[in-house]
């Protein structure tokens, strides 16, 4: 199991702990690394969601609550955000708060593994960069699953593997070479940095994951790629 400092601890602790470190960097690094690209990849679920009509909406692994706010365009929508990190929610609700979103985007310390919500209460729900970093992956599913109505749909926006050669091969130089060095220089935190390529590395992709979703629960599951596939939206809705 990659964790991001590989000391005698808990995958979820060394996660909790990494995030907390650069909280405060996450979303600068997030745009600048990605060349903005990947607020077009969320740009893109939102518009995958936007066909449910959901009402009620859960984000987990929400971060700085960026999905969040995206998706409180959404006219009628209530969102429900939750990180195992303090450190990101205190920043994400710095955010909502200034974009005067209190009323719509309740955010929450919690534990994808173990949600302290009502079963059958969401419409939809959505992660972000998030699943590869659950400690157990079947369980953080499955526990979604519990907590979305019937039939109600679960969108996992997450880093796949670029099959194309030329492509793949410049993709692992930046993800592996310049992706930590510039990390460290701004978050001051190397490991971040270099867990983050090695845990896409390690983590399953395209029909892999599809197939985790179905052994966890979902029905009707399907992907899209998107950027060369560097990064995928995958839907799976929630068996009655």
């Amino acid at each position: 199991m990659i964790k991001p400092y590989n000391k005698d601890t808990s995958k979820k602790d060394e996660v909790r702990a990494m995030f907390n470190s650069i909280a405060r960097n996450y979303d600068f690094l997030n745009h600048f690394l990605s060349f903005g690209i990947d607020v077009f990849w969320r740009k893109r679920l939102i518009r995958e969601l936007k066909k449910y009509k959901p009402v009620r909406i859960l984000d987990v692994a929400t971060g700085t609550a960026d999905l969040s706010i995206m998706a409180s365009k959404i006219k009628g929508t209530e969102l429900v955000g939750v990180d195992l990190s303090s450190g990101m929610i205190e920043v994400g609700i710095e955010k909502v708060e200034r974009m005067n979103l209190g009323d719509r985007i309740n955010l929450l310390v919690g534990d994808a593994e173990s949600l302290d919500l009502d079963c059958n209460s969401f419409d939809a729900a959505m992660v972000a960069f998030g699943v590869r970093n659950f400690e157990d992956l079947d369980k953080g599913l499955k526990e979604i699953s519990a907590v979305l109505k019937d039939n109600c749909p679960l969108l996992v926006l997450e880093f796949s593997k670029p099959q194309l050669f030329v492509f793949k091969q410049l993709y692992h130089f930046y993800s592996f070479k310049i992706l930590p060095l510039i990390g460290k220089l701004v978050s001051k935190d190397s490991s971040a940095y270099i867990y983050l390529p090695a845990s896409i590395n390690e983590f399953y992709s395209g029909k892999d994951f599809i197939d985790v979703m179905e052994r966890c629960g979902y029905s009707d599951c399907r992907m899209i790629p998107l950027s060369l596939r560097i990064a995928t939206i995958y839907i799976g809705h929630k068996k009655s």
